[in-house]
Parts: C-alpha cells; structure tokens; sequence
C-alpha cells in the first residue's frame, strides 16, 4: 500500500525570511508580511502568525495592513526563492526519509514513504521525528500521511493539530469526505461557484452526477478528485542535485517479470559503475527508480557500510528488494541514482603468493542485514569514556574503526549489565561490610563470599544525569557470590555515612559468567 507525507508549511515565506536575515523570532519583533505589485497597488502575498493575528490576510493592499499594524515589518515577496528553499529542504529530506521527495509548491513537501517506515519503527516515529526537526529548525509545519498524495495534502492543511494526521491505509474516502471543497487543490473561482450552488463538503461532489458538474468546470475538477480517492494515479517526480551519477533505462516494452527486472538492474549497475569509476567515487546509498505505464512511481533504497562501485554486490543488494516492487501493468522505464557517494581510493591488499592470509571481507554481510533488518540494527559495542558502568559502552558502525580508551582490565565487570539497575533489598552493616544477603525479583540469596567496596562517584557535570550525578555522590561496589555459586555486582548509592552522598538504598547492576 502507497503512503504519501505531506509536510506543510503555512509560514513558510516569513519564517524563511527569519531564519536567512537573523531575526528574532515571531514575539518578539514587529509583525512580518511579504508584499507583490499588482496593477500599481501593494497586495500582501504572506503573513507571520502575528500580522495574521492582527487580522492582516494574504490579498489585502499594505496601506489597509499598515492600518492595522503601525510597527509592520514589509518585506518584498521572493516567491523564486521560496522554491529554491523549499528545493532544499526536499534534498535533506531525501537523505533522511525516503528517495522520494518533491516540493508542493509553494509551502511544503511531497514524501512518498512506502517501505521506508521500517526504518524509524514505524510511521508515527517518523513523522514526530520529521515535525521534531523542522520546528526544530524555525519551521512551523504540520504533516499528514495518507494513501494518496491528494488525501495528504487535504488533511495536513485543513486538519490544523500540533501532532501528525494520520489517515489509517484503506481510509482515504472517509478522510477526504467531511473536508471542504477547496482541500482539492481546484482554483478560487472554481470553489466559489460550487459553493454558491450548495456544494460545501467533499462527499457532496462524490455524491453528485459528474456530467453536469464535468461540462461546467471541466476535466480539472474530477482528475483532483479522483487523484485524491486513488482512482487516478498522481506520481511524485522525485528531486534530487544535478551532479548526482544517476543512469536510466527506457524500455521498448514493458516488464513485470522478476528476471526481467533483475537484468535491467544489473545492466543499470554496469552503467553507474562506469561513471563511479570516472569519479573516483563508490556509492554508499543507492535509489532506484521504477516508472510504470500508467504513470504511478515506486522507488527502492538501498545503502552500503563502505563506498562501492562492485556491480555484482550492487546489484544483489537491489534485487533484494524486488519483491516489494508492484509491476502493475508493466514497468517502461528505471532509473538508478547514487544519492550518496565516498571517494574510493585504491587499496593494497596482501599478496596470495607471498603467503599472506587476505582478512574477511564483512562489507558484504554487513550490507546484507543492514538492508534487510535496517541500518539501525546493526552495531557494534565499543569503549566510552565514562566513570559510570553503563555508560562505558556505545554503538558504533558495524566496520568503523576502534578508537578512544579501551577499557580498564583490571577492574573486573560483569558479563551482563542491568540497565537500569534493579533495586534490592539488602541486610548490611554499615558503614562499608559487605552484604549478607538480599532480595531480588522476589528471590531471597543468601552471600558466601564478598569483595569491596569499590567506590565510583557519579558524573555531576552531566546535565540530566542520574540520581548519582551530583557533586557529593558516590556508588560502592560489591562482587559478590551466592551459596549456589552465582556471581553478582551490587552497589549502595551512598558512602554508609554521609545523608548528602546518597539514600543508602541498594541495587543490582549486573551479573558475572
């Protein structure tokens, strides 16, 4: 199922002027408005929230706004500018939602995320990941996913929430039924006449005969509605810079087959293979793009752990993904982009003859999971720099090189860590003798032997730390080993005397092999 985000901007050519010149944010600056000519007199082409609390409105003349707001800050309108912005927000979100991306002119964004979810766990993680960013950035925005890119557009404009609308797969109808008229994109005057004749809400149009309404208004009107239902595909021209390597193919007939389809790839890969090698460069992300007869589009994803121009490996990596890819009636054209690329230099390896063993090459397997389970599941644990146990270790990139301080060999750590540690109820002398016994998951365990206090004082300069983290806190550690033979490490959060280093409370952290 096709699901398409539209990300709205409803003050995008003032919060662009904003951001470009430095100025203060909207509460604490004059009202802002964008202004064009029009036959000799000034017409308000944008507003901030602001002006639009004012009651200034896009149309009125700049001597009515002034009226209304002595202090209006006026800048002329950019409407080039706003989609060349609008043209570069689409790339970052093609690097980091999906490979395809195109501006909605004139405030906001098409993103086709069919298959891409996945990737951040889920729908509603990406779009609060995507709202999180472009606010983030002086944006304000709202986003709707739906099946079509018609049914986004309507919900994400008409739908006004501060959290993201999303329309359930096969709930499209239903969706765009109680939105108004003009939620189809049609044009001012279109809506006014259908208003003026009774026609107020959507499911009013569906319920209509089209004749009549068709010879009034002509095709427009009922393509908008029916590429909003689905019933008329609406693809996405993806956007991407021009300097990307990028290689298509137009075929004489249309395919469907998976053998068909895999051959065209490969023969794609032979051809951005050549022009990788001109370059001096190996893709570390490739998108492929599927054009079909009856003008829908899809497109496939895929990433590299290390630059690569090995058409085998590539294409392997792409076949992969053919069996989410619907051929529909046929595919008649694809196109191949490196969308990310590395430059690749010549690399020595050990000589066969001379007796040298050649090192695994785990390039290949790390693409493979990662593009079949996401790049998110694959890591690799590595040091970090911390006094606090568990967080002296990190994820890294599965072939990233080790670097930083390893870790302390003399300071025994259990093979499994508890985070975050468990409370247990312990019986202790104070203030630093080892446990007798203590409580944990409801289980009573009973010590035979113990070694500590090794003391930790937590990292107070961390802002948002844990409980530890303040200037007077310390941990103390204790190995120790039940009756039965197991091994744990537990600590009190407090030295045993002083109230201000902690609560005396005890915990688990983890257990030893």
């Amino acid at each position: 199922m096709r699901r398409v985000v539209s990300l709205f901007l409803p003050r995008w050519s003032t919060d662009r002027i904003r951001r470009k010149a430095g100025r203060p944010p909207e509460g604490g600056a004059p009202p802002l408005v964008t202004a064009h000519a029009d036959h000799g007199r000034r017409l308000i082409a944008a507003v901030d929230e602001e002006a639009r609390r004012l009651g200034i409105a896009v149309g009125m003349t700049v001597t009515r706004a002034r009226s209304l707001a002595p202090d209006l800050d006026v800048v002329d309108a950019d409407p080039e500018g706003d989609l060349e912005g609008l043209r570069r927000l689409a790339l970052w979100a093609g690097k980091r939602y999906s490979p395809i991306v195109a501006p909605d002119p004139s405030d906001g964004l098409w993103i086709d995320i069919t298959g891409c979810a996945h990737l951040f766990e889920g729908e509603v993680p990406l779009l609060k990941d995507m709202m999180r960013r472009v606010s983030g950035s002086g944006l304000a925005c709202q986003v709707a996913v739906a099946d079509t890119p018609g049914c986004a557009h309507a919900v994400a404009r008409f739908v006004p929430s501060g959290r993201p609308n999303i329309i359930e797969p096969g709930a499209t109808r239903a969706a765009l039924s109680i939105m108004p008229v003009s939620a189809l994109r049609i044009e001012p005057g279109v809506v006014s006449e259908l208003r003026r004749m009774g026609f107020e809400r959507i499911e009013q149009l569906i319920a209509a005969p089209r004749a009549p309404l068709a010879k009034r208004f002509g095709r427009q009107l009922y393509k908008r509605l029916d590429q909003a239902l689905g019933q008329v595909p609406e693809p996405i021209d993806p956007i991407y810079r021009a300097s990307l390597p990028r290689v298509r193919r137009s075929l004489l007939e249309p395919i469907g087959t998976a053998d068909a389809i895999g051959q065209v790839i490969a023969d794609l890969c032979t051809d951005l293979a050549r022009l990788l090698l001109r370059a001096g460069t190996g893709a570390r992300r490739l998108d492929l793009h599927f054009e079909r007869v009856d003008g829908a589009r899809q497109a496939v994803r895929v990433g590299t752990a290390s630059p690569s121009r090995d058409v085998r490996h590539l294409a392997k990596l792409l076949s992969q993904k053919i069996e989410t890819i619907d051929p529909g009636m046929g595919i008649e054209a694809m196109a191949l982009v490196a969308s990310l690329t590395q430059p690749m230099a010549a690399a020595q390896v050990g000589s066969v003859l001379a007796g040298e063993e050649r090192g695994p090459d785990l390039a290949a397997i790390v693409d493979a999971l990662a593009n079949r389970f996401g790049a998110r599941s694959l890591y690799r644990s590595a040091p970090r720099a911390s006094s606090m146990p568990e967080r002296e270790v990190g994820h890294v990139a599965p072939l990233s090189s080790a670097g930083g301080a390893g870790w302390a060999d003399d300071l025994p750590r259990p093979a499994r860590m508890l985070v975050p540690p468990e409370p247990v109820d312990v019986m202790a002398m104070l203030p630093d003798h080892p446990p007798a016994m203590f409580v944990w998951r409801g289980r009573r365990h009973r010590i035979a032997q113990a070694d500590g206090p090794e003391r930790l004082h937590g990292e107070w300069w961390r802002e948002g730390g844990h409980e530890a983290d303040t200037p007077y806190a310390v941990r103390d550690y204790f190995q120790v080993e039940t009756v039965s033979g197991a091994r744990y490490w537990l600590f009190r959060m407090g030295d045993g005397e002083q109230a201000s280093t902690g609560p005396m409370r005890w915990f688990i952290h983890g257990a030893f092999a």
